[in-house]
């Protein structure tokens, strides 16, 4: 089943296992790593997870939200966490989150399909 609205970037969503993709890219990427989890090559495969890249804070009474990245997917491969995103286009909002997921998160780094 699909769901025929466009992005902005003109991707299509897409709906497979009842889950909204944003992106053809992004749910046949899925299918790709549900295969290689059945065949055991990955584990824990876990979908949009959020990393807090700034915690809320306040400062002269006003309130600042934190400031967070999703990831499209993250999963454990031989004895390593892989965090992915599949990209088509590349913003400027995610490449400062990139940016500030690689250095408050050393071990992690993210993989752009």
């Amino acid at each position: 089943m699909k769901v025929n609205t466009k992005s902005k970037y003109l991707s299509k969503k897409t709906i497979i296992d009842n889950i909204i993709f944003a992106s053809k890219k992004e749910a046949n990427r899925y299918l790709e790593l549900k295969l290689l989890e059945r065949v055991g090559k990955i584990k824990n495969l876990e979908l949009q997870p959020v990393f807090e890249l700034q915690p809320t804070f306040k400062k002269f009474g006003e309130t600042y939200r934190a400031i967070k990245y999703m990831a499209d997917f993250k999963y454990n491969e031989i004895n390593k966490i892989v965090i992915e995103d599949t990209k088509g286009f590349k913003n400027k909002v995610y490449l400062l989150k990139r940016k500030l997921f690689e250095y408050k998160y050393p071990d992690l780094t993210i993989i752009e399909i």
